[in-house]
């Protein structure tokens, strides 16, 4: 009874100080009042949840006792009773509306507060938050981002990081043209914030902040190239392209790979692709077969995606690099191995494309015989050996194909009659994968042939336009635009990780499955560092300082 009649006077006492604190026009000469107020946090529960609302809502008036008012109003924050701590945080926006230089404060706790359990305490930290952002954007999201890329303490437990950044993806993200404003400097300053963020980051981090800033208006469909480039420069950066290649750093390649994916929407959009190229042009492709088959397999479907937006001295610096491969994967007649269509269709296409932006670097690599004017076109120096060699390797290629498109025909009519007979949910689904593995078998093939016919002539017309679709990619209809690539949350499957690597062995069909290895970088797995070794606190690709860091 006397805790209870206690409790009522402390709060009949808290009641008195607000009721004279607004009422006084000067308020800055109620000292006391304020005093009573703050000495409230050392009490009873009730006494504590209306001292919360009183601290803050009072606070700009006594700016002597800020410093206490402050670390009283942070202990009721740490109060056992949830209650309590709900109450203290919903305060917390109230103590920067008047006073800016708090907001940095304020931010950083509440950045803290993210890892808390409870839902109803978690849910006002969020609103907390966004009413902090509101009264002041830059400075909010400044002192946010410092929970990202503050890497003074490496061994910083990462859950407030995380939690600070599914806070940005899911909450701040989705509200950036309200929050954003003005438009240009908050998108400018969100990019700086990002580009500062990306030295230590998961593959899946990575992704989020591309997709978000695609999303951006300063990079949108009418943005300028250099702001294209900045966008290259910043995926370049978390490729490592200024790096030594090592075969066996399955991290980089992951990144790497991953990366050349992310950047071919804006190579379509005009961005210069030559330090890719170049990188796999010298470190690479001089070690291909080393590469598991895996990784080869999305680097030819990448290196395929890129050749239509190549540059002519690009293209003639990589075209003996796919010839020699091109030769390796389109056996002889004689030479009875495996062959990789998949491979082969991957080449096919980048060498008929690239071909086309340097038609007479054929001359010494295929024997053509293709005049352009040029003192570079050779026409007077013999490759007849080389035309032989590769027209013989062409019709090699379409004796296998032809006999490939038989077997995958009459293996479809077998499947349909499986299909038919199938007694479980579990046969069918098998069935249905295999039809889908020969439907892409067909296509593979089919577009080999299209490929290898114009290649016979001595001067043959390389394919430069959209004539051929790869295999793996959905063919684009042309009553629907197409805009998945710009704006999407993930890459689509088509691009690298929905098809199938279609090969023969003396002439046996295997359907391969599906590759799904870049993605797998994308969605947070851990390769190690480099070599195997981690470096900082390890994420994703490589840990601490992999990427350019942008500080």
């Amino acid at each position: 009874m006397t805790d209870a009649l206690e409790e009522s006077n402390q709060i009949e006492k808290l009641y008195e100080f607000g009721e004279r604190l607004n009422e006084a026009k000067d308020k800055s000469q109620n000292v006391k009042d304020y005093e009573g107020i703050i000495d409230a946090t050392k009490t009873s529960i009730k006494a504590k949840q209306l001292a919360a609302q009183l601290i803050p809502r009072f606070f700009k008036f006594f700016p002597n006792l800020s410093s206490r008012a402050l670390n009283a109003h942070f202990d009721l924050i740490e109060e056992e009773d949830l209650a309590v701590r709900v109450q203290a945080i919903r305060g917390l926006p109230l103590f920067c509306k008047d006073t800016k230089e708090y907001i940095s404060k304020i931010v950083d706790i509440l950045g803290q507060l993210l890892t808390a359990e409870e839902i109803v305490e978690r849910d006002a930290v969020h609103k907390a938050l966004i009413s902090v952002l509101r009264q002041d954007v830059k400075e909010s999201l400044t002192a946010l981002f410092k929970h990202i890329w503050n890497v003074e303490d490496p061994s910083q437990d990462d859950t407030i990081r995380d939690k600070v950044l599914c806070f940005i993806r899911d909450k701040v993200f989705p509200l950036k043209a309200e929050l954003l404003r003005p438009q240009e400097e908050m998108e400018r300053h969100i990019t700086d914030l990002i580009k500062k963020s990306l030295g230590d980051v998961t593959g899946a981090e990575f992704r989020m902040f591309m997709d978000f800033l695609k999303s951006l208006i300063i990079f949108g469909e009418t943005a300028p190239p250099e702001h294209l480039k900045e966008l290259i420069e910043i995926i370049e950066g978390q490729a490592d392209l200024d790096a030594q290649f090592d075969v066996l750093d399955a991290d980089h390649i992951d990144r790497l790979i991953s990366c050349l994916f992310m950047a071919i929407p804006f190579f379509v959009r005009g961005a210069s692709g030559s330090k890719f190229l170049n990188y796999i042009n010298k470190h690479i492709l001089p070690v291909f077969d080393k590469l598991p088959e895996e990784r080869k397999l999305d680097l030819l479907k990448g290196l395929a995606e890129i050749s239509p937006y190549t540059t002519p001295q690009d293209s003639r610096q990589i075209l003996p690099s796919v010839v020699q491969l091109l030769k390796k994967y389109m056996p002889a007649r004689k030479i009875a191995e495996e062959t990789n269509f998949t491979y082969v269709e991957c080449l096919l296409f980048s060498f008929h494309h690239l071909a086309h932006k340097a038609p007479n670097a054929t001359n010494s690599l295929c024997g053509y015989k293709i005049v352009t004017g040029q003192p570079s076109d050779r026409l007077g120096e013999d490759f007849s050996e080389y035309y032989k060699e590769f027209t013989e390797r062409l019709s090699s290629i379409e004796d296998l194909t032809r006999g490939t498109m038989k077997k995958l025909t009459q293996g479809m009519a077998e499947q349909n009659k499986a299909m038919s007979a199938a007694k479980t949910d579990e046969a069918k689904d098998n069935i249905k994968t295999q039809k889908q593995n020969s439907t892409t078998g067909l296509r593979t093939c089919n577009n080999i042939l299209a490929m290898t016919k114009p290649l016979h002539s001595k001067t043959p017309a390389f394919i430069g336009d959209k004539s051929v679709n790869l295999s793996w990619k959905e063919a684009v209809k042309p009553s629907v635009p197409s805009n998945a690539t710009a704006t999407g949350v993930k890459r689509p499957a088509n691009t690298a990780n929905g098809s199938n690597n279609f090969a023969t062995k003396k002439g046996r069909v295997t359907g391969g499955m599906p590759n799904q290895l870049v993605n797998r970088a994308l969605e947070g797995i851990s390769y190690g560092g480099r070599g195997g070794s981690r470096r900082g606190r390890g994420r994703g690709w490589g840990g601490r300082g992999r990427g350019r860091g942008y500080q």
